[in-house]
């Protein structure tokens, strides 16, 4: 009986040897752990830096070059018993069994600096790096809010209040026939690799044209006329040429002056709702309204003392939480354009300094 006791403890012992698995089941938990990780983490720094502009600050950014997972996992069984020892009357038993699993974790962070800074953040994002991102889906009225500082010669509004900065409410016109043509099929955007143009660090460069394509609909057929009108294209041209620059563009051709990234955020980050103790004390500026015909910001920020809950992205810059509502659809859409075009913006550079953090 005694026996049978001791062959059970032992048989219970053995489960530790296998309660462990660090295969195809630890990759997935922690693939789809880091990346989630990753993702909150940047939209955070982008919130972040959004609210740094608005109150004068300079914006921060650190790229995440590298995760590193590692694990460790020991497991022992012991046992023993012996059925007539010599100097006892009763027989021995003995059983055990331990394990342990550690994990070490390791990031790496790579600060964003000098001409990567420059070429990243500083530099405007080209014709054919924007208008491709169309073709994926994106609403281009909310691209061209966020991305483009005039279009032929018709002005998006400027950032910082600056004096005249309400733009030309024949931009946001455009935007609303753009997008009305884009649901309806109707807008395309045709690349054309030219071997002619130097290469830009790096950057394949190409040409690119904005078409309209013919329909019998007669509502469509005249919001792609006044489209037309609107961007100086010949009547029925259909096709013109992207090319960046300001002003009106030579026949054929249409001109779009874009952003840099520290534009787009400071073109967001004037609309932020900061508190009014904020505005007049002076450390910061009073929030613009109504932009164009417009009647909402691109994203729409809010702020409170508190944290806030239901929160698509929130941060605490000082004493004051920011956040987006996770039920502002509009809001997020647009904040995820921005964390798209951020991403196109970056370049690749030599490593320069790395902070790698062991965690754990």
């Amino acid at each position: 009986m005694r026996v049978q006791k001791f062959m059970l403890a032992i048989l219970a012992c053995l489960p530790l040897c296998g309660c462990f698995h660090l295969g195809a089941e630890r990759l997935d938990q922690d693939e789809i752990g880091y990346s989630q990780a990753l993702d909150d983490a940047d939209k955070r720094l982008t919130l972040l830096n959004i609210v740094r502009v608005r109150y004068a600050d300079m914006p921060d950014f650190l790229e995440t070059t590298q995760v590193i997972s590692g694990y460790q996992l020991q497991q022992s069984v012991t046992g023993g018993f012996e059925l007539f020892p010599a100097a006892h009357g009763n027989t021995y038993l003995s059983g055990g069994g331990t394990a342990q699993f550690q994990e070490s974790p390791t990031f790496t962070f790579q600060p964003v600096d000098g001409e990567q800074f420059a070429e990243s953040f500083i530099r405007p994002l080209a014709p054919a790096e924007l208008l491709p991102l169309i073709l994926s889906g994106m609403p281009i009225d909310v691209l061209f809010r966020l991305g483009v500082q005039s279009a032929n010669g018709l002005q998006n509004t400027l950032a910082l209040a600056q004096s005249g900065s309400a733009g030309s409410p024949d931009f946001f016109l455009l935007l609303h026939d753009l997008r009305v043509l884009q649901i309806a099929g109707l807008l395309d955007i045709r690349l054309e690799n030219r071997e002619d143009q130097p290469e830009q660090k790096g950057k394949e460069q190409g040409a690119v044209y904005l078409a309209f394509a013919p329909t019998t609909d007669p509502a469509l057929s005249a919001t792609a006329a006044e489209a037309e009108r609107l961007l100086g294209m010949r009547p029925g041209e259909g096709e013109v040429q992207v090319i960046y620059g300001g002003g009106v563009g030579a026949p054929g051709q249409i001109t779009i002056l874009t952003r840099s990234m520290l534009g787009v955020l400071e073109q967001l980050a004037v609309q932020i709702d900061v508190p009014a103790a904020d505005v007049a004390s002076g450390e910061t500026i009073a929030s613009v309204g109504d932009v164009g015909i417009e009647r909402r910001p691109i994203v729409i920020v809010h702020s409170s003392d508190k944290e806030p809950r239901d929160a698509f992205v929130m941060v605490q810059y000082g004493k004051t939480w920011f956040w987006i509502d996770d039920r502002d659809f509009d809001s997020k859409v647009a904040f995820t354009i921005v964390q798209t075009l951020l991403d196109l913006a970056k370049t690749t550079s030599a490593p320069g300094a790395v902070i790698t953090i062991p965690a754990g």
